[in-house]
């Protein structure tokens, strides 16, 4: 891996054995001295774009020192802050550009119906100017990269003792990250998409999915077409509907709403349409304290404005749906000034429905 270190057993032991030793503990002396430097790099921090907030995590690490924080907590932390700056560091240049991730098994064959099915999601994707976000590996993964290409490919991989293989189309390529952590990985795999499309695949693509689902649903990710794809003829997400309705959905697990958030297809060209239509109005969205700010490429008329109040006033804890210009808070994005803004206080609670405004600005002409 570029610029992280990979991981030895013998660092593992190392580690475990850092978790069950007692600390050293800190002189408050050396402590002060340690203060008493940080906070002449602190303050002249906040003269530089951004300083301010790197200061934070400064002054953050260091209070490891004073919590006393056992030397295998802090390589932990350690570890997770440079797998995510370097990750971020990745993904920068391409800021701008749309992002679909694409899930499913490591172990599908490419003779397999589903391993063609994500292989040709990825070559019509990418001819719309997508780029393909997978997990670096072979079946599915290697499907994804393989129909896009290696220029609008990332790779996220994970180090596994098994199973976890590099697939040839990413192997050499700068855009490939190793990850030793889970929730790192997980982490950017969210943060850094636009659109997520899950093939059928064993227990780890079945937390990608759920996990995916649970942050949209909750509201700690931003709204985003979720895409269940298998070939024709297939059941297999057929088979998972069956246990959502009757286990979930019957139960009061959770609410009709929530159907809304994912769409099951055995058509590539539909998952690829329902991937792109989700953007065809809307373009992204921005929280404003207790306000909501949708940014769209085309300005809902007087008409549509009345028809959403009535159609989804039930998701605003006050006030009316109103038109905008760029907010205050938006200063930080002057490339999206030119867009429209839709405005309200969302009550935070039914994203299922909110992912129903969303459906209903991009269907207006």
């Amino acid at each position: 891996m570029k610029e992280a270190e990979t991981q030895t057993d013998a660092e593992n032991v190392e580690q475990s054995q850092e978790t069950l030793s007692a600390p050293r503990v800190v002189s408050r002396q050396e402590l002060d001295n340690v203060h008493e430097i940080a906070s002449k790099l602190i303050d002249e921090l906040r003269n530089v774009p951004d300083g301010d907030l790197v200061g934070e995590i400064v002054a953050n690490a260091l209070k490891l020192l004073r919590d006393q924080t056992n030397r295998g907590d802090i390589k932990l932390i350690n570890k997770s802050y440079k797998e995510l700056r370097y990750a971020l560091k990745i993904f920068a240049p391409y800021r701008d550009t749309r992002k679909v991730s694409i899930f499913g098994s490591a172990r599908t064959p490419e003779t397999h119906e589903d391993y063609r099915a994500a292989a040709e999601f990825g070559r019509q994707i990418a001819q719309h100017g997508w780029m393909v976000i997978t997990g670096a590996g072979g079946g599915i993964m290697a499907a994804g990269h393989g129909g896009a290409g290696a220029d609008p490919s990332f790779g996220l991989a994970i180090r596994l003792p098994f199973e976890q293989k590099t697939n040839v189309h990413i192997a050499d390529d700068p855009k490939l990250i190793n990850f030793k952590y889970f929730f790192t990985r997980k982490l950017m795999f969210l943060r850094s998409s636009h659109a997520i499309v899950v093939c059928p695949g064993g227990f780890g693509t079945m937390d990608e999915a759920f996990e995916a689902l649970t942050l949209i649903q909750t509201g700690k990710a931003v709204p985003m077409p979720v895409v269940l794809l298998h070939h024709k003829g297939s059941q297999f997400w057929n088979a998972w509907q069956r246990y959502v309705d009757q286990h979930l959905l019957k139960g009061g697990l959770i609410g009709p709403e929530d159907l809304n958030l994912y769409k099951i297809t055995d058509s590539v060209e539909e998952a690829v349409e329902e991937v792109r239509h989700f953007y065809s109005n809307y373009h992204s969205v921005r929280y404003a304290r207790d306000e909501i700010v949708f940014r769209l490429h085309r300005r809902p008329g007087d008409a549509a404005m009345k028809e959403i109040e009535q159609k989804f006033g039930d998701i605003k804890t006050k006030g009316t749906f109103r038109l905008s210009e760029p907010l205050s808070v938006e200063r930080d994005e002057p490339a999206l000034a030119n867009l429209h803004r839709l405005v309200f206080n969302f009550n935070r609670r039914e994203h299922g429905k909110l992912r129903l405004l969303i459906n209903y600005l991009n269907d207006l002409p």
